[in-house]
């Protein structure tokens, strides 16, 4: 849930624009860039200039990293951690069986290399509808030792990501962030509910069926998008998110990190947690009030002025901005939350999704709201929304997933 208010213009990447005729017939990824449900394409520019130009941006590099490939015919990546916002989510958490199994990790790892193909196949039933499917890989049952030990790609523990570790549970004063067990995470894109839910129900059965299937399911939450990308509490959600080119910059591991290992370039930190709010308490509060916990306007979604006054509790925006102490640098991270609920059992929540360059930033955004600043200090969101699950995850690039079809 950290940080309300969802970026409503953003450089993302979509699947599937008739006008950009250098694609050709195959799925492809083009520059995109939405502002309050517009979609403003750049199909206007299709000169070969063009093209140059946009393999040059940090999307096209992106594009290049994930698939390997330096063309302008892109395939679908499966592993767009910035794709677009979309009206539907399933957020999928999936825990292994016996995780230390010779025969559970081979039909893990064949699942997960089956990734982009699968992703493909549902994708081409409407390129219109923005399908994407990113993965997840955690940590909490060492599935990711176990899962690389004994492949041929030497991707054992020191190929690991340096900061994948599990969930760190956070006791405050008055709220904690609990930690939760989780795997795998799938989380699924598109404009169109069934495509969410043919993916989902392919990828279960790659994992066997049954009593046979190798994995649980954890939890398993619909999201959906809520009018002009508010949540329930009726806010813009992810106003803060990194735009252009500091996007990939913000969220992806770059070679050039230290101690950055092969299997962890071109990757990302995620970190899931799963919110329900207390309504009635929430709307008993004046539109003020309502303004002065989020920081930030309900109707426009200006930026109020920070509080000053150290005995005064500090806003939610402020909280979970992230500032290097060293360098005065601002850290951003990409969320891309949605809202589910269900009127006729009283749930109404969020599911906040953050994906980072840095798992530090996230844990630290995290321990700024459940213990304040100073401490004792909380952020006082959290008075209304509690926090049911915390997981950590590591999505690896499309071409790491690809090269598990060849691992044994």
């Amino acid at each position: 849930m950290p940080a309300p208010g969802r970026v409503h213009r953003f450089l993302g990447i979509a699947a599937g624009s008739s006008s950009l005729p250098w694609f050709s017939s195959v799925p492809y990824r083009a520059v995109r860039i939405q502002q309050r449900g517009r979609s403003l394409s750049s199909s206007p520019q299709t000169t070969p200039e063009f093209h140059k130009r946009l393999l040059s941006t940090a999307a096209g590099k992106l594009c290049q990293q994930q698939t390997g490939m330096a063309s302008y015919r892109v395939p679908i990546a499966p592993q767009s951690v910035d794709a677009p916002l979309t009206q539907h989510a399933t957020f999928l958490v999936l825990a292994a069986k016996s995780p230390t199994d010779p025969s559970t990790q081979q039909i893990i790892r064949s699942a997960l290399a089956g990734m982009s193909s699968r992703a493909k196949n549902v994708a081409m039933r409407d390129l219109d509808a923005r399908f994407s499917c990113t993965v997840g890989i955690g940590s909490g049952s060492n599935l990711w030792d176990h899962l690389f030990s004994s492949c041929s790609l030497a991707l054992s523990k020191t190929n690991k990501p340096e900061e994948l570790r599990p969930f760190r549970p956070i006791h405050g004063n008055t709220h904690a962030a609990p930690a939760t067990r989780g795997d795998l995470l799938f989380h699924i894109r598109a404009e169109r509910r069934d495509l969410c839910f043919e993916f989902e129900r392919q990828l279960l059965d790659s994992l066997g069926k049954g009593d046979d299937r190798v994995v649980e399911v954890v939890d398993e939450t619909v999201g959906f998008r809520y009018f002009d990308a508010r949540d329930l509490l009726g806010f813009v959600d992810g106003t803060a998110n990194p735009v252009g080119a500091a996007l990939p910059e913000s969220v992806l591991v770059m070679e050039s990190d230290s101690n950055a290992v092969s299997a962890a370039v071109g990757g990302s930190y995620v970190v899931v947690q799963k919110y329900v709010h207390d309504m009635p308490r929430w709307n008993a509060l004046s539109t003020e009030q309502q303004e002065a916990v989020i920081g930030r306007t309900k109707l426009t979604n200006e930026e109020l002025d920070d509080v000053t006054a150290a005995a005064q509790p500090k806003a939610h925006k402020t909280l979970t901005t992230i500032v290097d102490e060293q360098t005065g640098e601002e850290h951003d991270i990409l969320r891309d939350n949605m809202p589910f609920g269900s009127p006729g059992t009283g749930q109404f929540g969020t599911y906040f999704i953050g994906y980072s360059r840095r798992l530090w930033v996230v844990e630290k955004m995290l321990e700024r709201m459940f213990v304040g600043v100073p401490a004792g200090m909380h952020d006082r969101i959290l008075d209304y929304s509690t926090a049911l699950t915390g997981t950590t995850f590591f999505a690896p690039s499309a071409s790491f997933l690809a090269s598990l079809d060849s691992s044994n």
